[in-house]
């Protein structure tokens, strides 16, 4: 079948209606209206032939053939997207990447392994977003995140990127001063805590200590504050292996007594499942998941 132009219009209008599962959202991004759209759409499913849409009170949502359209013509979307992205990047000689990503994971385990990225692709724009909630993936949003979870969202591709585990800290001269020699003795001390899902009552009872009254006296959002409030000795916190390793190496927290326990959830790079990585992205991950691997701490 030619692809007229008036062909590829309805094409798009498809794209973006299939993508948002809404023809009013395609309409505001496709700057028409919604009719405009619905039309463009009957004019492509009378030409092929079938159905690409079931309608409903509620909305719309694509047949068998309307996916493997979909599908097609997002991949078709994406190629594009790339080339022009790199066309783009060749005219001012570099490209732009934008990560989304945890403060803690940024600070202590992202940050130091930069350089060797840069080293490989030293004409790279790099920007860097820090937040807690899940990313939205918008236009001119972030091209990737890193994110502590379960390994499966929704509409994302998710590769496993590092596992975790907990352990207890504090800084050395409270773990001096309080004679901190076995893992029952960290219930006397004030405890840290932030919003993780596995908590102190976790620890302990992988620990052994049952029956003790636990002190949680600071909770903190942020588990690089956390970490921080024990550096300045106002309690034990209950440390993430990958996010405490600076603050062991330099001394300013030490390992407290007992096991280091598995985590329920670990870290991922994800991505729209939807949408094909550009060039700098598509680097970034194949590069980060080999380094990972190669250096885990």
């Amino acid at each position: 079948m030619a692809l007229r132009p008036d062909f590829l219009s309805a094409l798009a209008a498809f794209e973006s209606a299939a993508r948002h599962q809404n023809f009013a959202h395609a309409a505001e991004e496709l700057h028409l209206t919604a009719s405009a759209v619905s039309h463009h759409v009957r004019k492509l499913e009378a030409r092929l032939g079938v159905a690409l849409f079931q309608r409903h009170a509620r909305g719309v949502s694509l047949t068998a053939e309307g996916r493997q359209l979909a599908d097609s013509a997002s991949s078709a979307m994406s190629d594009m997207e790339s080339v022009l992205g790199t066309l783009r990047a060749n005219e001012d000689g570099r490209g732009h990447l934008r990560i989304s990503t945890l403060h803690s994971l940024t600070y202590t385990w992202l940050l130091p392994r930069l350089p060797r990225f840069n080293a490989l692709h030293p004409g790279l724009r790099i920007s860097v977003d820090t937040e807690v909630g899940l990313t939205r993936f918008d236009e001119g949003g972030a091209d990737l995140a890193v994110r502590h979870g379960p390994g499966h969202w929704a509409g994302l591709t998710a590769h496993h990127l590092m596992d975790d585990a907990l352990f207890p800290v504090a800084s050395p001269g409270m773990a001096t001063r309080h004679a901190i020699a076995e893992a029952s003795d960290i219930t006397r001390l004030p405890l840290i805590s932030d919003l993780a899902r596995q908590g102190w009552h976790d620890w302990f009872r992988a620990a052994g200590v049952h029956g003790a009254g636990l002190d949680e006296r600071y909770v903190f959002s942020d588990t690089t504050d956390a970490l921080k409030a024990a550096v300045h000795s106002l309690g034990a916190a209950l440390a993430r292996q990958k996010i405490v390793i600076p603050y062991l190496a330099d001394g300013s927290l030490v390992r407290l007594p007992g096991p280091q326990v598995a985590t329920r959830w670990n870290y991922y790079v994800v991505y729209p499942a939807h949408r094909r990585l550009k060039p700098a992205a598509r680097a970034f991950v194949e590069w980060i998941l080999a380094d990972a691997k190669q250096s885990p701490d």
